[in-house]
């Protein structure tokens, strides 16, 4: 792609206004009475695009994006059996607990502040992080952008309960591992990640198939900075690769750039500690993602595809546009700001079929 075609923004970086309409509020409580899957496994993306929605300026839009998208909810399934202190291990990865387990964190948040439980979760279901497609950690990241963007709430907080109930029934580590020459670029680590040979499944088959990764970052982090800044690095890379790779599998392929992207929204809100294995844990997700889904070849945009577009413009491409996917995933590139992600995001648009 000619650097002087791609879409430029120098606005891209500022934090949007919070959302002074309780608009989102609305929305989750409206959300809420529904589970976070449809036809067996396929996830709920409602949270997550609703509040990428508000957070962009679409607000007025929300409720209408939400009536379309209601044939695509079913209500919260019924509960299985109860959830304890004592017995979460052995419920963990077991979705016909899935309403259990969004009632256990309710009750955690309820009864202590909400950025002690994640710190106390976070390690427990780093290991699942590839489960139910990564979208369980995506919804987390999206709910902490908001406790940390803004005043707590009753329906913010349900969220993140649902949001790591959600992660928890469907926690599923992946399988285990060799560890590859190290590569120090996410990019080129990116595109050193082996294709999975038989593609003919979903993505549990896909993923079963693993057998190692390149070791990125190449060395030990150094402290928790370091870990904040490999994680963009590799948000940034795995954005500006869908640009090319987007057209084997564009929705999937979204993936390898948000899940890695909802770690990074939630380290402000876990202890530093946590920072080092959460790259660790993102860098398999995102590589998983890569490994199960990205095309045989690149196919470079022609040139001139996208004339200068603010990013505004760009998003406001994806809402009119309405794919929850391609929503969540423009939201994504607006973080990283740059020409390239804002190409990869109208790249999107084009790809994904059209909600609307």
């Amino acid at each position: 792609m000619n650097e002087t075609t791609r879409p430029t923004s120098s606005e891209s970086t500022a934090a949007p206004a919070p959302d002074a309409s309780g608009t989102l509020d609305e929305a989750l409580e409206r959300l809420h009475s529904f589970g976070p899957e449809r036809d067996g496994w396929l996830s709920n993306h409602a949270p997550m695009a609703v509040e990428a929605l508000v957070r962009h300026g679409q607000a007025p839009g929300v409720h209408r994006w939400i009536d379309h998208y209601r044939a695509k909810l079913e209500d919260m399934p019924d509960r299985f059996a109860e959830v304890t202190p004592d017995n979460w291990r052995e419920a963990l990865g077991d979705p016909r607990r899935i309403a259990d387990w969004a009632v256990y964190f309710e009750r955690e948040t309820a009864e202590r502040p909400w950025r002690d439980v994640l710190a106390e979760w976070w390690p427990r279901l780093l290991p699942g992080i590839a489960g139910g497609a990564t979208h369980p950690v995506i919804r987390v990241g999206h709910s902490v952008r908001t406790l940390l963007a803004a005043e707590e709430s009753g329906p913010r907080v349900g969220e993140l309960a649902h949001a790591l109930g959600y992660w928890a029934a469907r926690h599923e580590p992946l399988p285990p591992l060799t560890p590859l020459a190290p590569v120090p670029d996410a990019g080129d680590a990116l595109a050193a990640v082996a294709r999975v040979p038989d593609r003919s499944g979903g993505i549990r088959s896909r993923l079963d198939q693993l057998t190692g990764f390149p070791q990125w970052p190449g060395a030990p982090l150094s402290d928790a900075r370091e870990a904040r800044d490999r994680l963009a690095e590799l948000v940034r890379a795995a954005t500006h690769r869908y640009a090319e790779y987007g057209h084997g599998e564009p929705i999937m392929l979204v993936h390898a750039a948000t899940a890695p992207n909802a770690v990074l929204r939630t380290l402000p809100a876990l202890p530093p500690e946590l920072w080092a294995p959460s790259v660790a844990a993102a860098w398999a997700a995102s590589a998983a993602v890569t490994a199960a889904y990205t095309p045989a070849e690149a196919v470079a945009p022609p040139a001139g595809y996208a004339a200068p577009i603010t990013a505004d413009e760009v998003f406001a491409r994806a809402a009119a546009h309405g794919d929850d996917h391609t929503i969540k995933f423009t939201d994504t590139a607006l973080d990283i700001g740059d020409a390239t992600a804002l190409a990869a995001a109208l790249r999107s648009v084009e790809l994904n079929p059209p909600a609307f």
